[in-house]
């Protein structure tokens, strides 16, 4: 191979192409050669980039987040048709644009801060030593798919924003006078008048026709429409495909327990104080003064150390092994000057707890569990590898399963919600195994995915059943012409109370105009915001436009029931003067707050539009692994205004 390379390096060919590429980086620049759209950035902020990786390792930290919060899992599909994509890209934009500002006008914290408030995590300390572990920092930032420097980079940028917002907003108390007006605000009440429209005082409407069923269907089709449905086979690898009795081996049992004897056990622990001395007589005399029975501490702070205290903790837990080995070797309450690694020390111990080897007999339960479950484990994989022969050998996977010994089963028309097609949940699925049939074509069959440990499905998709809209069956026809039916009378009460509201408007009273259509007028006097928001016989609708009027002005509202609602703001009435001073004054501190948080926003935006962001939702698409539309290279799309 290396052969023929320098053979066609020195051929005529050669030379040709090296020099059409010469002149192309001529034409074009090498850094754009070598450069070109190469470079990973979905969010770019001056010289901060945000790459596919980080995106979406961002998104599924918010959607998990979510999903522990509404206590089910959330299709991919559904939360980009919600925006939650684009909400996370807008997070990520405004933050990475403002770390960038803070960077260019020479805000950094320090190598030693970020190492100190890092050190300050709980999520990173040893359980048993309490202080900060750096093996268990490393693991959990590896099991969250970050890298130190990026975790101590997040750090960094979060200190330096709370430095520089403790700055901007440093001395900021809101005016008395925004506290003043927002008391006016809250305080005012307001009295209404109203009466009702029911569907008794307009002409009921007919039937509709064919037609207007037709016309109504297409007007609501987005809501109609059954979403995609498909059929699937599915061929599940569980623990319970190792069937019988798994036989125990006495021996093997003997042998784990031994194993895991230590594990299984309860330590012995001790309390034990250590006082470091500066030598060996210093020691003779601290462990005298000990036990003597002056107090630890005290003897400690009388030779300038601290006092090194170890409560109820096991050998392995103290760090000095000679102190360890020593506090170990001695009784109750005795004392002894120990020469360790790290000089002459004073040891006392206060306590011992004594611990409990389990038996045998005591961990045979679980040990024989754990082994049945080893045993099936090993099962299902022996049943997994004869199935990804005969499949990788050209075998489909009803084929692979019969020859593996695996039954199959055929589910659907199902949705990638998991429903069929009477929106009901079809037993027995789950969300990886739905996504993962729906993201294949008719056809297609997947690899092998691993649910949990010694659990594995493979799906094949029968069929594809695309969205469409149901049939207007008689069920159909009677639902559409029901709601229908609603709808038209909506809207002749609507424009019954329009009219009667303008007749309001034109100067008649309300109580006359309510008696021309046979309905009694009900008023309710000194409704308050907070007493607004307390209220369950009013609708929502009709308090709002209590509060979104002038005076005299009439207005129409929907009712909690199905009715229409014709009213009149008839008074407003300020709030009780002491009521006012009073809220002034509690309201100030919540108003400080709050500009506290627009002074932040603000800041925010202004970093944007200083460092010109720049957001590629195209590669943010493609991240998520969804279907993108391509834009012109190097176009990146601006964030929404």
């Amino acid at each position: 191979m290396l052969t023929a390379i320098r053979n066609f390096a020195k051929s005529w060919v050669a030379a040709v192409l090296i020099g059409l590429l010469i002149v192309s980086f001529a034409v074009f620049g090498i850094n754009d050669v070598f450069q070109g759209n190469a470079r990973d950035a979905v969010i770019q902020a001056g010289d901060r980039v945000v790459s596919s990786a980080d995106f979406r390792r961002e998104f599924d930290a918010q959607k998990r987040r979510i999903e522990q919060q509404a206590g089910q899992p959330v299709p991919l599909e559904l939360a980009v048709e919600r925006g939650f994509d684009k909400q996370v890209l807008q997070l990520m934009a405004a933050r990475e644009a403002f770390a960038a500002l803070l960077t260019k006008i020479g805000l950094k914290p320090s190598d030693k801060l970020v190492v100190e408030e890092i050190a300050k995590i709980p999520a990173f300390f040893d359980p048993v030593s309490g202080r900060f572990d750096k093996t268990a920092y490393e693991r959990q930032l590896a099991e969250g798919g970050f890298t130190t420097e990026q975790f101590e980079q997040m750090a960094r940028d979060d200190i330096a924003g709370q430095m520089a917002l403790t700055g901007i907003v440093a001395g900021v108390r809101a005016p008395r006078a925004m506290s003043a007006l927002n008391a006016l605000y809250g305080l005012e009440s307001r009295d209404i008048a109203f009466f009702s429209v029911g569907p008794g005082s307009v002409e009921a409407p007919g039937a509709p026709t064919e037609a207007q069923l037709q016309a109504f269907m297409r007007e609501n089709a987005a809501q109609l429409t059954r979403p995609e449905f498909r059929i699937l086979t599915v061929v599940r690898f569980t623990p319970s495909l190792a069937g019988g009795a798994v036989a125990i081996d006495e021996a093997e049992l003997k042998k784990r327990y031994e194993f895991r004897k230590d594990t299984l056990s309860t330590p012995e622990t001790r309390t034990v104080v250590q006082i470091p001395a500066k030598d060996a007589a210093t020691a003779q005399q601290v462990a005298a003064r000990l036990q003597r029975g002056e107090d630890a501490a005290a003897v400690a702070k009388s030779i300038g150390v601290d006092l090194i205290t170890y409560d109820n903790r096991p050998q392995t837990a103290i760090p000095d092994r000679g102190v360890a080995a020593a506090a170990f070797r001695m009784q109750a309450g005795q004392v002894a000057p120990v020469q360790s690694e790290l000089g002459a020390q004073v040891v006392k111990v206060v306590s011992v707890t004594p611990g409990r080897v389990v038996t045998l007999e005591e961990a045979r339960p679980a040990l024989e569990a754990e082994m049945r479950r080893d045993a099936a484990v090993e099962k299902v994989l022996a049943l997994t590898n004869a199935y990804e022969e005969a499949h990788t050998a050209g075998g489909t996977l009803a084929e692979a399963a019969q020859k593996a010994g695996v039954p199959t089963m055929t589910l659907g028309p199902v949705s990638q919600a998991g429903r069929d097609q009477q929106n009901q949940p079809v037993a027995g699925l789950d969300q990886k195994l739905m996504d993962t049939a729906f993201a294949l074509p008719a056809g297609g069959e997947s690899d092998l995915v691993e649910v949990s440990e010694g659990e594995y499905f493979a799906v094949r998709v029968e069929r594809v059943i695309p969205p469409a809209l149901p049939p207007l069956d008689a069920a159909l026809r009677a639902e559409l012409s029901r709601v229908w039916t609603g709808r038209e009378t909506l809207r002749r009460m609507q424009t019954r109370a329009d009219a009667l509201a303008e007749r309001i408007r034109k100067g008649e009273a309300i109580d006359a105009v309510a008696a021309s259509t046979g309905a009694q007028v009900r008023r309710v006097t000194g409704l308050s915001r907070q007493s607004a928001g307390q209220n369950r016989e009013l609708s929502r609708e009709l308090l709002g436009q209590a509060f979104a009027v002038r005076p005299g002005e009439a207005f129409t509202a929907r009712d909690v029931q199905f009715a229409l609602l014709v009213g009149k703001l008839e008074a407003v009435r300020p709030g009780d003067p002491a009521m006012i001073a009073q809220v002034t004054e509690f309201g100030r501190d919540q108003m400080t707050m709050e500009l506290f948080r627009e002074l932040e926003e603000s800041a925010r935006a202004g970093a944007r539009r200083s460092m010109k962001v720049r957001i590629d939702e195209t590669r943010a698409r493609a991240a998520l692994g969804l279907e993108t539309t391509q834009t012109p290279a190097g176009k990146a799309q601006e964030p929404a205004k």
